[in-house]
């Protein structure tokens, strides 16, 4: 009998050692490579029905990126989950992979919901992106975040491209992005998790948390998000031994200037949920904790999600419907925003004093942290964001075919468009790119346009058989303005999609247009006035022959219509 049962206490010594993971084995030094996650994954696909893992489209790295769902009664329709009134979490992993604790904490949960040490509620169910920068994650070494406290070894933040994967959501240069697009486009999600670790300042929080800018969001939805969702997650980390504070966005400024929201637009994970009235968390681990720390920590906010999310199933399924239904109906959308700087909270901040040493560096003064001297206090937190450039909704926009790779990412987001049968000419509103900067230096591999004016006019506008007309009717409402109002902070101007326009195709040369250009002023007295007013005006452009010349020319129908014409015309009427 004793024999008996030594093995099978040796058996299932066994047994928890071969579930346990990289970190745990590793007594929390360890994160799992790519290839040891996804193994570990089909294994519990293989062995509890509660799970299935999926590819989902593939990265830059060549790989397929993989979805992992997770559903108490074994079936893994999201369109069903949504009609069963199930809240859809989406969770997402290593896109940074440098910062890789949400690797490790979803493992470990998804395993202890399938041998059922966690019990998941009946009303919801969940997706995980393992790994999402998959290129990035093969790139291991030890030396690319510096000060970070573990794990041994890690992956690198940029992916096969060397882009960063959270500035991608809306531009898609990567395959990664678009395959993101299916995921999240398939499951809608309620609720969204990306999960990173932070640097900055130094204080005694393990985690902290970005959450979707409330503005952005429907008023009720972000509303309850605030006062009522939210809360219940700082409160319930607080249960579980973790205080937890928003994402502190200062390094070494005082607090007693308080913190700022962080502002998401649409480049963003965060941001890009928004949009489809996704409520989205940005949980950033604090990178001078252990480890091991920063993976529990990180596990709890998952597993306090998940029980808030089940006690409050049938408000935010109400609230999120409302707000898809006044999305389709929203006349105006502001497309851009600014901190208020009068309206604030307070927040409870665990922080340690500074002080000034000097440095064993540089020989000089030097602040740190001294963690014998930790304080707490209530700082001013400012969450409220005064909007501004709203844009009225146009009944349609209208896009010729032309402009493929915007028209393909429109598909990619489920935005319905149609197609003409046959050439058409209509009265639309067309907008003229007036003024714009391109930044200097690269950005994510584009030199982003900025300080974008623009001028409408109405115009009879010929479109052929094929092009597209997006009628504004639909839940993709938010993320069309976004993107297609040329003066939005990520819109696909601003990210040099239709650059092509700003480039004058057809020219002159002075000496011949110079005959046909006093033609011009002869037969036309209104470009003969504009001319002879910008001369009184501008002393330089009265002696500049050539400068003369270029304005009749762009005032006479010689000069080409689409030379800076925006090429997505608004349906007004």
């Amino acid at each position: 009998m004793k024999r008996f049962l030594l093995f099978f206490a040796m058996f299932t010594l066994q047994k928890t050692q071969a579930q346990q993971t990289p970190f745990e084995k590793s007594n929390g030094l360890q994160t799992a490579t790519y290839f040891q996650a996804i193994d570990w994954y089909k294994n519990l696909d293989k062995k509890y029905n509660q799970v299935l893992v999926k590819e989902m489209g593939t990265t830059d790295a060549g790989y397929p990126l993989h979805l992992v769902m997770v559903s108490n009664d074994g079936k893994f329709d999201a369109v069903q989950w949504h009609k069963q009134n199930k809240i859809v979490i989406l969770v997402n992993n290593g896109i940074h992979p440098g910062e890789p604790d949400g690797i490790d904490a979803s493992m470990m949960l998804v395993r202890d919901i399938a041998v059922k040490k966690i019990i998941l509620p009946e009303n919801v169910a969940l997706a995980f992106i393992p790994v999402y920068n998959i290129g990035g994650c093969l790139n291991r070494g030890s030396t690319s975040r510096v000060n970070q406290n573990g794990p041994l070894e890690y992956g690198f933040r940029g992916n096969s491209q060397n882009l960063d994967l959270n500035r991608d959501f809306t531009k898609c240069d990567s395959k990664e992005a678009k395959s993101f697009t299916q995921i999240f486009q398939l499951l809608d999600p309620d609720i969204f998790i990306d999960n990173h670790v932070s640097d900055g300042a130094d204080y005694q929080h393990t985690m902290t948390l970005l959450t979707t800018q409330y503005d952005k969001l429907s008023a009720d939805l972000g509303g309850w998000l605030r006062d009522t969702f939210e809360p219940q997650l700082y409160k319930g980390m607080e249960d579980k031994k973790w205080d937890m504070v928003p994402y502190v966005n200062f390094e070494t400024a005082s607090p007693d200037k308080g913190m700022e929201m962080f502002f998401d637009p649409p480049r963003y994970s965060s941001g890009y949920a928004a949009l489809f009235q996704t409520i989205a968390f940005v949980p950033e681990t604090h990178m001078l904790k252990p480890f091991k720390d920063r993976v529990l920590s990180t596990y709890a906010l998952m597993q306090t999600v998940i029980e808030k999310a089940a006690i409050n199933a049938i408000e935010l399924i109400k609230q999120r419907s409302k707000a898809k239904a006044e999305t389709i109906k929203e006349k105006s959308w502001p497309l851009s925003w600014s901190i208020d700087t009068i309206k604030h909270t307070l927040v409870t901040f665990k922080g340690y004093e500074q002080a000034f040493k000097p440095s064993d560096a540089t020989g000089l003064q030097r602040m740190y942290y001294d963690r014998t001297k930790p304080f707490t206090q209530q700082i001013k937190f400012y969450n409220t964001f005064n909007p501004s450039n709203f844009i009225t909704t146009p009944k349609a926009y209208i896009i010729p075919q032309g402009w493929y790779a915007v028209i393909d990412l429109l598909k990619l987001n489920n935005v319905i468009l149609k197609q003409f049968n046959n050439d058409t000419v209509m009265n639309v509103e067309a907008y003229k790119i007036e003024e714009y900067k391109s930044l200097t230096r690269p950005y994510e591999k584009h030199h982003k346009n900025n300080s974008v004016k623009t001028s409408a006019s109405t115009q009879k506008i010929k479109f052929l058989k094929g092009d597209y007309i997006v009628y504004l009717n639909q839940p993709a409402n938010r993320y069309l303005v976004e993107m297609l109002e040329p003066t939005g902070d990520d819109s696909f101007f601003a990210w040099n999609f239709f650059d092509a326009i700003l480039q004058q195709k057809e020219g002159y040369s002075d000496y011949r247009w110079d005959d046909v250009a006093a033609e011009i002023l002869k037969n036309n007295p209104d470009i003969k006035t504009k001319l002879n007013e910008k001369k009184k005006a501008d002393s330089k452009f009265a002696a500049d022959a050539s400068a003369q010349l270029n304005f009749i020319y762009k005032n006479s129908s010689y000069y080409e219509p689409i030379h800076n014409r925006y090429p997505v015309y608004r349906l007004v009427k």
